[in-house]
């Protein structure tokens, strides 16, 4: 016997009720290069900061290129809510002396966790050069200032430069191996796709838990770039979802948060409980898929 309408919604609502609670949430976000970007970034945050996200972080651009504004937005975030701001450190285009300092001048001014990356490399610089550092070096950096806890990247779908997915797991281990708390997944949409990447890490020794990476949609163009760049799949059923949507924000929304809060719920069902949302710098789609998942905001009752 089919579910009539009714029952359909009832069933959904029920798969929701049941994540409450048991579900945590962090939020990324990128340093503004614009006044009104500054505006909209800043709105984001104080509005996902009712949610109270285990952390959130805030980028590096590419070969460092917005690293005083990462500086500055961390410590802004640090004053002025009360939410855990986690730099993003890369070790492209600085100095070991250098990243020495910044990881000193972060646990000086009470950051206690950060994102350890490789970063992007220049255009110049060829992927195998000498005197390059890897995050695993950087890991082992920022462990010899400080006990930090340190998050890094994991590839559920191998990384772009990787030549195989067996070298990029192994990377992955000797990044835990040095030091990392837990990894951070690159965005993915097929869930089967991460659930046998974190059996394959759990087969491997790697303990640490694998946290996904989950990307709302909203401009599937964009997407198609830069999923071919990142080396991640877009599964047919994306496509088909989103044709014909390009001039239709409205419906992409909706359609994106539908794709989050079912990867949401699988995963939880597999016993996944924590989930790293890339915000884009946008509040409202975010927001409104963590509630959907059951986080609400926390209010203060009058009492009479």
């Amino acid at each position: 016997m089919s579910f009539n309408h009714a029952q359909q919604v009832d069933a959904l609502n029920q798969s929701l009720v049941d994540l409450a609670g048991k579900v945590n949430v962090s939020f990324e976000f990128f340093p503004p290069n614009s006044p009104e970007m500054e505006t909209t970034l800043w709105n984001s945050v104080k509005r996902l900061e009712g949610l109270a996200p285990k952390f959130v972080s805030v980028t590096y651009g590419a070969a460092n290129s917005t690293r005083e504004r990462t500086h500055r937005i961390i410590s802004k975030i640090q004053q002025q809510t009360d939410l855990q701001p986690v730099p993003h450190l890369t070790c492209i285009g600085a100095s070991k002396e250098e990243l020495r300092q910044i990881a000193l001048d972060y646990w000086n001014s009470g950051i206690r966790h950060i994102v350890a990356l490789r970063g992007d490399l220049p255009k110049d610089v060829p992927a195998d050069s000498d005197n390059q550092m890897y995050a695993v070096d950087l890991v082992e950096l920022l462990k010899s200032v400080a006990d930090f806890e340190i998050s890094v990247a994991a590839y559920p779908e191998v990384h772009p430069e990787a030549p195989n997915a067996q070298f990029d797991l192994l990377n992955l281990k000797r990044k835990v191996e040095a030091g990392a708390n837990r990894a951070i997944s690159q965005f993915f949409f097929d869930t089967e796709t991460y659930l046998r990447y974190r059996d394959r890490c759990f087969a491997s020794g790697i303990e640490v838990e694998i946290v996904p990476g989950i990307l709302p949609v909203t401009n599937f163009s964009q997407l198609l770039k830069f999923s071919a760049m990142t080396n991640v799949s877009v599964p047919s059923w994306m496509h088909r979802l989103y044709q014909g949507l390009d001039n239709d924000p409205v419906t992409c929304n909706l359609i994106a948060a539908n794709v989050a809060i079912e990867q949401v719920k699988v995963l939880a069902k597999e016993g996944v409980r924590d989930f790293h949302f890339y915000t884009l710098n946008r509040s409202d789609l975010t927001y409104a898929i963590c509630h959907s998942l059951g986080l609400r905001e926390a209010r203060t009752e009058l009492v009479a």
